[in-house]
């Protein structure tokens, strides 16, 4: 429904409502409208019916106000060459052309095109690029590739098949008495939502190459599925000198690509972040209030029995699930993968 069919549909409505209450003035008071309004609403249906009640704007475009063609021409070539330049840039750099145009009738022009804003304007880029096969240029080519680091820094993940790109984070489940400080090394993939979980008493860079070794790379293996990269923060435990860090080394061993969210933002992995909120809320909050754990040993078998629960039994909401479970996401998509192993 339209802006202007609500429109229409409340006008009936206070007219409708005059007729059912025999009260024009109840019924303006019920809807928050004058009498005056009701009878010219009223009137203009009599005489026209509903396409009287329509909308009529009084603004009418003054087309000598709008800027010449040629500069229009301008704006938009311009603002194809160098989508990531906003208004000011592009009214900048306009003018060192010898064109003249302010900041203000640069956007007009961008909002007249639907391209005022950066991804609008990579989205046309990209549009052109799938209908016209045209070659980019260097400037289109970074915009691109900053907004694909964009969108991984902060969580909207370019995904095609399990194991294309997985998750990693470490997670402080918090300090127990008698066993001390516990760690929590998480693996998500980001396509079918599949979780790998394994507790520790430290996070380093061994931790997190060993839930890599011990748990998800055989799981992969098994379902004859790649892991083809990790995205992770920059905490101490993923990033370090990659000829003595243990994790980093353990990627280039096992051939896994290595990508870092944001710096300065740990929080931006937001695939892992968003378990983390699962996972405490619907096991560690309640698992602490039914058990005494004297080791890690003992929690760890309970998160196993959990996580088994969540890829297998629990329902996703995520893109890829559609309201399957993680595991059934991971089963369906299995062609994917050997399709991709056979084109490449």
């Amino acid at each position: 429904m339209t802006t202007n069919d609500k429109l229409i549909k409340n006008k009936l409505g206070l007219i409708e409502l005059a007729k059912h209450l025999g009260n024009v003035s109840d019924a303006c008071k019920v809807m928050g409208y004058s009498r005056d309004t009701f009878y010219r609403w009223k009137e203009a249906y009599e005489e026209g019916g509903q396409e009287a009640l329509q909308e009529l704007t009084r603004r009418k475009a003054n087309r000598k106000n709008r800027i010449p063609e040629l500069i229009e021409n301008a704006v938009l070539e311009y603002s194809q060459d160098h989508p990531a330049h906003g208004q000011v840039r592009v009214s900048n750099e306009l003018r060192k052309q010898g064109v003249t145009v302010s900041p203000s009738g640069v956007r007009c022009v961008l909002l007249r095109h639907n391209l005022h804003t950066f991804n609008l304007r990579l989205k046309a880029l990209e549009q052109r690029v799938a209908e016209e096969g045209v070659i980019l240029t260097e400037y289109q080519l970074q915009a691109l590739e900053k907004a694909k680091e964009e969108k991984l820094a902060y969580g909207e993940i370019e995904t095609e098949h399990p194991g294309y790109l997985g998750s990693q984070d470490t997670f402080y489940v918090g300090t127990l008495k008698g066993v001390g400080r516990i760690y929590q090394q998480t693996y998500v993939d980001t396509y079918s939502k599949v979780a790998h979980c394994k507790l520790y008493s430290m996070k380093t860079a061994i931790t997190a190459a060993d839930l890599l070794n011990d748990r998800v790379l055989p799981f992969y293996e098994e379902m004859e599925m790649p892991v083809l990269r990790i995205l992770t923060d920059r905490g101490t435990e993923y990033c370090g000198q990659l000829d003595k860090h243990e994790y980093q080394l353990f990627l280039g061993l096992s051939d896994i690509d290595h990508t870092k969210t944001k710096a300065k933002s740990p929080q931006t992995n937001g695939i892992c972040e968003r378990f983390h909120k699962t996972i405490l809320d619907e096991f560690y909050k309640i698992a602490f209030r039914k058990k005494i754990y004297s080791s890690i040993e003992e929690l760890q078998l309970d998160l196993d029995s959990w996580l088994k629960e969540y890829n297998e039994q629990r329902t996703h909401q995520g893109k890829k699930c559609c309201g399957r479970t993680p595991m059934q996401t991971l089963l369906d998509a299995r062609h994917v993968v050997e399709q991709k192993r056979l084109a490449a």
